[in-house]
């Protein structure tokens, strides 16, 4: 879970000297986000959003798509979300030495605004929708992409769930090749 975390924050291979299961974790984000980018659905869901966003549609659609994970939290986990999410915190905050320091300055804001249990809500997308927007310098008009959730709602909803029982095949199938590469080395 930590390598999924951090992985964005990790520039090429600069996680060698990590814990081999934060490198497989590193490794597994960064299969994944291939995975999204190169998938069907994906593409149809990028297609949806106004031509504004150009390049960053597929960050909008990755927000959007963690907008419906949320919100359909107990369709894919036994564990309630709100006490995931805490466990999120609690496990991000005790790695604190091995993080990079783009996601150290994350961390307060994150649990601050409660980020990973609010995507549930559209306010909350609307929030990190304005952030991303800050962030891009507004290239994008992101910040904009909160109308497209809400007339395109039930269209990108049902892309988000055929895309994620995909997903979800894929992930446990990478989940065990890097485990059993693991093991090899």
């Amino acid at each position: 879970m930590i390598g999924n975390f951090i992985a964005d924050h990790i520039k090429g291979n600069q996680f060698t000297h990590l814990d081999p299961k934060i490198q497989q974790g590193i490794i597994l984000h960064r299969q994944i986000d291939t995975y999204t980018d190169a998938h069907e659905i994906t593409r149809i869901s990028k297609r949806r959003l106004h031509k504004r966003y150009g390049l960053f549609a597929g960050i909008v659609i990755d927000i959007f798509y963690d907008h419906y994970l949320a919100k359909n939290w107990n369709d894919y986990s036994a564990i309630p979300l709100k006490i995931y999410v805490n466990s999120v915190y609690n496990l991000v905050n005790s790695y604190k030495e091995i993080l990079p320091e783009k996601t150290i300055q994350m961390i307060p804001y994150m649990v601050k605004y409660n980020w990973l249990y609010n995507y549930k809500y559209k306010e909350g997308i609307k929030s990190v929708l304005e952030g991303m927007n800050k962030r891009t310098n507004n290239k994008g008009q992101i910040d904009l992409a909160i109308n497209d959730l809400r007339i395109l709602d039930q269209d990108i909803e049902k892309d988000f769930k055929l895309f994620f029982d995909d997903l979800q095949i894929f992930s446990h199938q990478k989940i065990k090749e890097l485990q059993l590469q693991n093991t090899h080395s």
